[in-house]
């Protein structure tokens, strides 16, 4: 299934026996299976899930330890050691921690087709639960279909499962079950409740992307290339940023100019490990193709470290409309919060220590790694945090790539979020809403 659209909605249980109840009774039956996702279809089609937050389980009643530390401590604990200054620029809902307990997942082709089945849904809980949030995601129109607001292809990089994924992609990385899924082979967890099996943990982030003030300074800071004229030498300092061109294609292949025909080729936009014939000596600090820095070499390191405990599988969605013509003659964002745009960020893993936290606490906001190599690599300037001070990346110069330079503010400021367990069917119908 090839989700258009997707609504977040974060809720309280008010009534915990007649939540259940409904959950048992109504809403089971809805919920869409990994079987029904995987299916091809024509016609439109709505996806629901459901997920709660540990003091959603509690509320419930569900008392058992899920052996997730992070999970039971909650995001809002977690946000200093996510590299956010705190909460101060998080969603007031999120903050509210022992009310945050749950949150549905209703995607379709349309609006119009999820409006509907939030609305049977409200129906059928009724008093039992109240909306504290909601969060609409879409993806771009046009020539921007399947590009994240920065203007990067996206959803390109994700790991393939083994056993599911029948002919995985050159290049793609293969993981376990266990990776994703709880209690699957490559679940590194012992002890965990048997209800847990097939379920995952869902970490959910709300990240605002400040594009005027990104693409301001690609436009002030792009050293001059030689051979490249002023706009393909911006292009290629955004690009090397990210790692990859607006098209998809990796700097790594394509490092002076853009080759959308690779970023087009599902077979060939992966196919690469940052290790060359031609580098294989100077590995540690050749940064003519791929800087350390960029944002998919940080997160996925490849020959750098090869890492298939670390891998999450990433589900979001952009949020927010586009870049007004006040914003552009501003070069800054427009603090009317109706405008705001961003990721509606979701990724899935059995561990999120080994998952979204470590990608994030011991990667991106780590400037020293990847590691041993001759230089600091700095921050990932996408989502790299460092409590809202300033960063630096190495690698940015081709003239000189030990040099570092400085990134006086953030491109994606944390709106909050909250860690949840996406049970499987079972487990909803025969203990969560026991």
């Amino acid at each position: 299934m090839r989700k258009k659209h997707e609504t977040f909605v974060f809720f309280t249980i008010n009534d915990s026996p007649k939540f259940k109840t409904t959950l048992k009774t109504s809403v089971v039956s809805q919920i869409t299976s990994a079987a029904q996702l995987l299916q091809p279809s024509g016609q439109s089609f709505v996806a629901v899930n459901v997920a709660f937050s540990q003091s959603g389980l509690s509320k419930l009643g569900v008392t058992d330890d899920l052996k997730d530390a992070t999970f039971t401590g909650g995001q809002s604990a977690d946000a200093t050691n996510l590299g956010d200054p705190g909460t101060v620029n998080w969603v007031g809902a999120f903050k509210d921690r022992k009310s945050m307990h749950g949150v549905l997942l209703v995607a379709s082709d349309t609006q119009k087709s999820i409006d509907a089945q939030m609305q049977s849904l409200r129906t059928a809980f009724g008093s039992s639960m109240s909306i504290l949030y909601t969060l609409p995601g879409r993806i771009r129109s046009g020539r921007y279909a399947g590009h994240e607001h920065f203007g990067f292809l996206d959803g390109i990089g994700q790991p393939a499962i083994s056993g599911w994924d029948i002919s995985p992609r050159r290049g793609q990385q293969v993981v376990t079950p266990g990776i994703i899924l709880a209690g699957e082979p490559g679940d590194t967890v012992r002890g965990r409740p048997l209800w847990t099996k097939d379920g995952s943990f869902l970490a959910f982030r709300q990240l605002k992307q400040l594009v005027p003030e990104f693409e301001a300074f690609i436009d002030v800071k792009a050293p001059a290339v030689d051979g490249l004229t002023a706009h393909e030498s911006k292009d290629l300092f955004a690009a090397r940023m990210v790692g990859r061109w607006k098209s998809g294609t990796p700097v790594d292949l394509a490092p002076l100019r853009d080759n959308p025909a690779i970023g087009a080729d599902s077979n060939r936009n992966n196919d690469f490990t940052f290790l060359h014939g031609d580098n294989a000596l100077t590995f540690n600090s050749d940064q003519s193709r791929c800087p350390f820095h960029a944002h998919i070499r940080k997160t996925r390191p490849r020959a750098d470290l090869p890492s298939p405990l670390n891998a999450i599988m990433r589900c979001g969605i952009p949020y927010g409309g586009e870049v007004t013509s006040g914003e552009t003659r501003a070069k800054t964002s427009s603090p009317d919060i109706r405008l705001e745009r961003g990721l509606a960020f979701v990724a899935y893993q059995s561990n999120l220590a080994n998952g979204f936290q470590f990608l994030q606490k011991a990667w991106a906001n780590n400037p020293n790694f990847i590691t041993n190599k001759t230089v600091a690599p700095g921050f990932d300037p996408i989502i790299g945090a460092n409590h809202g001070g300033q960063r630096f990346i190495s690698g940015w110069d081709l003239k000189n790539t030990s040099s570092t330079t400085t990134l006086q503010s953030d491109f994606v400021v944390s709106r909050g979020g909250e860690y949840f367990f996406s049970p499987s069917i079972s487990a909803l119908r025969d203990v969560i809403a026991a």
